[in-house]
């Protein structure tokens, strides 16, 4: 394993390393969570990286729903887990057989690692690899190992990542390398909400200029998805939500119009694709209900399960109607990414509006009660590098 000097960052045993981390406790918690406290920010243990496996600082960590899902019970996990899946930061460690990311190189993590060996992995992005899903469901990395402690007592990872921490350890699979000059902040929503949103209007509905789209749900998947389609520059360009201050911040970014789920139903509204991104069984039929004749609905949404909707099939035949299910955006990260980040270069991509506020990792349980009342798109937790942090001159990212 090739290693830094990390020395006061370390605990006595070289092979572990001493972090703060942001662990949830317990599941289905009741709101406000600034009051419960469900997540506790608490000194763990974290274990080298093993064979395929790096170690990363992090440098910045955003909130999304699916963190939320796990604290309120919608999205079980096993817990005590160390939460966070939406981050970026710096290889201070690489393991026995990484042998094509550099120390010092900035990463994104993402949250759906690929074996690229299973029969899903050979689907180009439209299945979730089958191995990544039970090591995620499971709260181990990809090849079912686990690297954190508090205490005596085990805690699992999230998503394979566990970015609300200052280090992580992290599959080599469940990273894409990125070039220096994309902010740190940005790397990390790049990870998942602009994978799912972005990745849906690309991989899923492979939106073209002629048609119109229509967004329902503009949390930061949602948002993501229609800056990705804005940078696409459909003939239309349609918000639904039913939180006013997020229309009139789509007005601001340039759609072509902003309704309420009601206004749309009554207007009679439709697009050619419509992208449903909230993850609610009503929104789900409301976006059905946008479908125009010979349109296709990707869901991206993910709701509790056992949630239904009702809806009359009878249409989609007579109409030539497709649904569609995108999990991650149908996107493979490592092709999907670099394709994010150039039109981002280019100014088509505005990310850094995606981005709501800046909050520290002690006041996490008030940022998941900001998430669950729908007044923010993303908050960052940046983590400063430490006065000992090693440093060094970076190798161009493998992309």
């Amino acid at each position: 394993m090739t290693s830094l000097n990390t020395s006061s960052a370390t605990s006595t045993d070289t092979q572990t390393r001493t972090i703060r981390g942001a662990v949830l406790n317990q599941l289905g918690a009741e709101s406000p969570f600034a009051e419960n406290k469900p997540i506790t920010i608490d000194e763990l243990t974290l274990d080298a990286p093993a064979q395929n496996e790096l170690l990363v600082r992090i440098e910045a960590a955003s909130i999304c729903h699916s963190d939320l899902s796990v604290v309120n019970g919608s999205r079980p996990r096993p817990v005590p887990m160390l939460l966070g899946h939406e981050a970026a930061g710096i290889v201070e460690e690489v393991g026995e057989g990484v042998t094509d990311v550099q120390l010092g190189q900035r990463v994104i993590l993402t949250f759906l690692p690929r074996c690229g060996e299973c029969a899903e992995c050979g689907t180009d992005g439209k299945l979730p690899c089958s191995k990544g899903s039970q090591s995620n469901e499971a709260g181990t990395l990809l090849d079912g190992s686990e690297h954190l402690s508090r205490g005596t007592e085990p805690v699992k990872h999230h998503l394979g990542c566990s970015g609300f921490a200052e280090y992580a350890v992290v599959d080599r699979r469940s990273i894409v390398p990125v070039e220096k000059d994309v902010p740190a902040d940005i790397a990390a929503v790049l990870g998942c909400a602009v994978l799912t949103g972005g990745g849906a209007v690309f991989n899923a509905a492979k939106l073209s200029c002629e048609q119109s789209i229509a967004i329902v749900g503009l949390g930061g998947v949602g948002m993501a998805a229609l800056l990705t389609a804005l940078a696409v520059g459909p003939r239309e360009v349609i918000a639904v939500d039913s939180n006013t201050a997020k229309l009139e911040l789509a007005r601001d970014w340039g759609v072509t119009t902003a309704l309420s789920p009601a206004e749309a139903s009554e207007l009679g509204i439709a697009a050619d694709v419509v992208i449903e991104a909230v993850g609610h069984p009503r929104a789900f039929e409301t976006a059905v209900g946008m479908i125009g004749f010979g349109g296709t609905l990707v869901t991206v949404g993910l709701p509790a399960p056992g949630a239904k909707s009702e809806i009359e099939p009878l249409l989609l035949t007579a109409r030539a109607q497709t649904v569609v299910g995108s999990y991650l955006g149908s996107a493979v990260p490592s092709r999907d990414i670099p394709k994010f980040v150039e039109l981002w270069r280019a100014g088509r991509l505005p990310l850094e509006r995606l981005i709501s506020d800046t909050i520290a990792l002690e006041d996490i349980n008030e940022g998941m009660d900001a998430l669950a009342a729908g007044s923010v798109l993303r908050q960052i937790i940046r983590f400063p590098a430490p006065e000992n942090a090693a440093t060094h001159p970076a190798e161009p990212a493998t992309l």
